[in-house]
């Protein structure tokens, strides 16, 4: 493709050389520039892309895009086109979707955001919609699905280049639909500006990520982003189908998200009024049932998932299947045979007579959930080890705390991800909280995630309920100087063969 038909989608402020550049590819990272490609400057929070100029030439950058003028970077040879533009994040997704040749205007797209329940939100969408036999792409935290093949990911929602390169694989391989986990880090540093979202998914709003956008105000703005988007056009007129927003009556904040749509809106919800509402809720450790009641239509549903939160999550995407032309009892049907997602309340079971239960919740709200789903199907004691991640919102640690002491019988404060803080330190500003609060049978603190977590599963009698929250999925831990191999599932299920023998 020619750097002149780019730049028609970037909207230069100035160019140095030759609009008639062949260009073969798009990069944000100088080490993975090819030759040919477009490098894209981009100034980080730890590193600044236009440091890395002279190594993303040297691979053969066709032309090089900056936010910086000229005269600020380091010398580029007089035969290397330079483009500066006011946002080198927004040039790369606009340029993303010209080189991709726009493929979130050729599938329906479905975008999912939320403190919690993305990940099982976006895989019950998926499993609504896929069941006619259509495909649906899938990009998320724990694997991206294209062409029915499961992927790596790098992080929840991609760069905008790679995103645009996930959707044309999507459209090449002949899918209907793509959902998708949005992040508020997405929303605000415009890797979805390029996408034509036909339907927006609110799950919830809650305490995260206020290291990055400092007030909780400030997170849900980048949330409300979404909303406010759904239904519009990046670029020309917007796409055919049905457009609507999916929101959780019951969050505190929701009228806030329904004010910002441009397009119908479906509430869902268990204590509120709402299109689809749900009640007669039975939690249970193998599932949980419930009744929803749509358009005067009262219709059971009975899920292998388990837990009140994924009752929610069950609405919601229900909430679209509705927009997609599904009846409430195709849906249950469907949803009866829908599977758990790996890491969220993901049984580890080797005969042992107590429940040993791992899940990703490394939120207030989302450990609070987890808790209060596991006092619902313990018939003993609930014991808990976890941590907070490192380099990671700290407010959140002591409320973390507090919400342990509060639910858990027991409890064991470990590692999580450290990366470049002390583990101890991090600990200390956990028992803050649960000190003030502790565990009706107590809690201490051992930094090694491992052996926490052989402690607590050799702490555990018949009818306990041993959780392990924080790292659900994820196979490696994150320290200072290095990165290790560690599954929570493969620890415990270690320790409970141990103990069995």
């Amino acid at each position: 493709m020619l750097l002149r038909q780019l730049l028609r989608a970037v909207g230069p402020v100035k160019i140095t050389g030759s609009a008639e550049t062949d260009v073969t590819g798009l990069a944000y990272d100088s080490r993975r520039v090819e030759r040919g490609m477009a490098f894209f400057a981009i100034r980080g929070f730890v590193r600044d892309g236009h440091d890395f100029i002279p190594q993303a030439v040297a691979r053969g950058a066709a032309c090089i895009v900056v936010e910086k003028p000229a005269a600020l970077i380091p010398p580029v040879p007089s035969t290397i086109p330079i483009i500066e533009v006011t946002s080198s994040r927004k040039a790369l997704a606009m340029a993303a979707a010209e080189f991709y040749d726009h493929p979130s205007k050729r599938m329906r797209i479905i975008g999912v955001t939320g403190t919690n329940g993305k990940t099982t939100t976006t895989h019950l969408i998926r499993t609504l919609l896929s069941a006619g036999g259509r495909k649906i792409g899938l990009i998320g935290t724990i694997h991206n699905i294209v062409d029915d093949q499961e992927r790596p990911v790098e992080r929840t929602t991609p760069e905008s280049s790679d995103l645009q390169q996930l959707f044309r694989q999507m459209v090449e391989a002949g899918s209907y639909a793509a959902t998708f986990e949005v992040s508020s880090h997405a929303l605000e540093l415009h890797r979805v500006d390029s996408c034509e979202f036909d339907i927006g998914v609110l799950t919830n709003v809650t305490q995260d990520h206020l290291d990055f956008h400092r007030t909780f105000d400030q997170y849900m703005k980048a949330k409300m982003k979404l909303f406010a988007r759904v239904g519009q056009a990046y670029d020309g007129a917007p796409k055919g189908g049905p457009k609507a927003a999916v929101i959780n009556a019951d969050d505190p904040n929701h009228e806030s998200f329904v004010k910002v749509c441009r397009v119908p809106v479906i509430t869902y919800a268990l204590t509120k009024p709402a299109d689809l509402k749900a009640d007669d809720v039975v939690v249970e450790a193998g599932g949980v049932s419930f009744t929803v009641e749509a358009g005067g239509k009262r219709v059971p549903v009975g899920l292998r998932l388990t837990g009140r939160f994924n009752v929610c999550n069950a609405l919601a995407a229900m909430g679209v299947g509705l927009v997609e032309g599904l009846s409430v009892q195709e849906m249950a049907d469907i949803l009866a045979t829908a599977e758990a997602v790996p890491g969220r309340l993901e049984r580890v079971d080797v005969g042992q007579d107590f429940a040993v239960v791992v899940d990703y919740a490394h939120s207030p709200d989302g450990l609070e959930n987890l808790l209060q789903t596991a006092r619902d199907f313990a018939r003993g004691r609930v014991i808990l080890v976890f941590g907070c991640g490192g380099d990671r919102d700290r407010k959140k640690r002591p409320i973390m705390g507090e919400i342990a002491g509060r639910y858990a019988d027991y409890a064991i404060i470990t590692s999580d991800n450290p990366r470049s803080e002390d583990p101890q330190a991090i600990i200390r500003e956990i028992e803050v909280g649960i000190e003030a609060r502790p565990p009706r049978w107590g809690y201490h603190a051992v930094a090694d995630r491992e052996q926490a977590i052989r402690e607590a599963i050799g702490r555990a009698r018949k009818g306990d309920v041993v959780v392990i929250a924080g790292k659900g999925h994820e196979t490696y831990q994150i320290f200072r100087d290095r990165t290790i191999h560690f599954d929570d599932r493969e620890v415990a299920r270690q320790a409970l063969g141990e103990r069995l023998k």
